[in-house]
C-alpha cells in the first residue's frame, strides 16, 4: 500500500522544464530516499507534494485519494532552507506552529514537554530563536516538523549543520518515527545516510526519473559479479579462466586482487581455485555503494 503516488508529474518554469513525466510510488511505513544532483527537480517535486506550487501536468494521490488541502495536516515538512521566526521565543513558536497543524493547546503542551525532555532542551523555552546556534535551531525545527505526528514526513537535508552526536540523535528519532507508522521522504546528498536508512530510493536527473525501487534490488541490479581476495602467496594461472582486474600490495606482505567471474561461475568455484594456491585472509563480493550507483546512473543519462 502506498501513502503517496505521483503520476506523470510535469512542472515548467518559463523556459525550463523542472519535472518531466515523473511517476513515483512511496510505500507506507518506509524511508524513501529522493536523490539527484543539484537542479535535478527534487525540490520542485517536494514543493508540489506540499502544495506550495501545483503541477502543470499529472496528479498526486495521497493515501489513495487526490492530493488536496485537507492532507496538509497529515504532512510534516522540514525544508533545506530553515524558516523559523528569529525574534520569537522557542516555546511560543513551537506552540504556534503546533496549533496551525490542528493540535489543541493542551495537546501541544503535552507533546512539547516530551520532546523538550527527549532533546534535553528544557531551558530553551524562553530563548529567542536568534540566540540559538544553527544546530540548536535545527533541533527546534525538527520538533516543529514532527510534533503533530504526521503520516508523511518530508526531510530535506535533515542533517545539515549537525555535529555527529546530534546527527545520530536525529537519525534515531527518524527510525523511531518510522517504527511508529510514519512514512519518511528523505532528500539528501549524503549517500552514506541513504545507505544506512533508506528502504526505497528514486533518482531524478535532468528533470526525469532515471531510477527507482527497493534499495536492495537496485544494489543487486548494479552488481558487477566482481570479488576481492586478500591473501599471502602467489596466484598462478588465474587469468586464464577469470578476469583479473587489479592487484595491489597491502601491509605485512598481503596482496589484494579484484576478480570478475565469468558467466556461470560462482564464488565457490573461485574459492576452489584459490585455496590450494594461497593463504586467504579475506574474501568477499564487491557490492556497489549508493554513491557508486548514483554516479553510474547519472553518468549514463545522455546529454540533451
Amino acid at each position: 500500500m502506498n501513502i503517496l503516488e505521483t503520476r506523470h508529474i510535469v512542472k515548467d518554469y518559463a523556459e525550463h522544464r523542472a519535472l518531466d513525466d515523473v511517476s513515483i510510488d512511496i510505500p507506507k511505513g518506509s524511508i524513501f530516499g529522493l536523490l539527484g544532483p543539484n537542479g535535478a527537480g527534487k525540490t520542485s517535486l517536494i514543493r508540489i507534494i506540499n502544495q506550495i506550487t501545483g503541477p502543470d501536468g499529472g496528479e498526486i494521490l495521497f493515501d489513495g485519494t487526490p492530493l488536496n488541502e485537507n492532507h496538509i495536516r497529515r504532512i510534516g515538512y522540514l525544508p533545506e532552507e530553515r524558516g523559523l521566526y528569529k525574534k520569537m521565543k522557542v516555546g511560543d513558536q513551537l506552540l504556534y506552529l503546533a496549533r496551525l497543524k490542528g493540535l489543541s493547546k493542551s495537546e501541544a503542551m503535552d507533546k512539547l514537554k516530551i520532546w523538550f525532555t527527549k532533546f534535553d532542551i528544557k531551558t530553551w523555552w524562553d530563548k529567542n530563536v536568534a540566540d540559538l546556534s544553527k544546530g540548536m535551531q535545527q533541533k527546534v525545527q525538527f520538533v516543529s516538523t514532527v510534533l503533530h505526528q504526521p503520516d508523511l514526513i518530508i526531510l530535506d537535508e535533515p542533517f545539515s549543520g549537525f555535529d555527529p552526536i546530534n546527527a545520530n540523535l536525529i537519525r534515531d528519532e527518524i527510525l523511531e518515527l518510522r517504527q511508529k507508522g510514519s512514512t519518511i521522504i528523505f532528500s539528501t546528498h549524503r549517500m552514506e545516510t541513504v545507505e544506512e536508512l533508506c528502504d526505497y530510493i528514486a533518482l531524478i536527473h535532468k528533470s526525469k526519473k532515471v531510477l527507482d525501487g527497493p534499495k536492495q534490488a537496485i544494489k543487486d541490479k548494479f552488481k558487477t559479479n566482481t570479488f576481492f581476495v586478500e591473501y599471502t602467496g602467489s596466484l598462478n594461472g588465474l587469468a586464464e579462466r577469470y578476469d583479473v582486474r587489479e592487484t595491489r600490495a597491502l601491509p605485512a606482505g598481503v596482496q589484494r586482487t579484484e576478480i570478475r567471474l565469468p558467466e556461470g561461475s560462482t564464488a565457490n568455484h573461485l574459492l576452489q581455485e584459490l585455496i590450494p594456491q594461497v593463504e586467504i585472509r579475506s574474501f568477499g563480493e564487491n557490492i556497489p555503494t549508493m554513491s557508486d550507483i548514483f554516479m553510474r546512473a547519472v553518468n549514463e543519462v545522455p546529454e540533451t
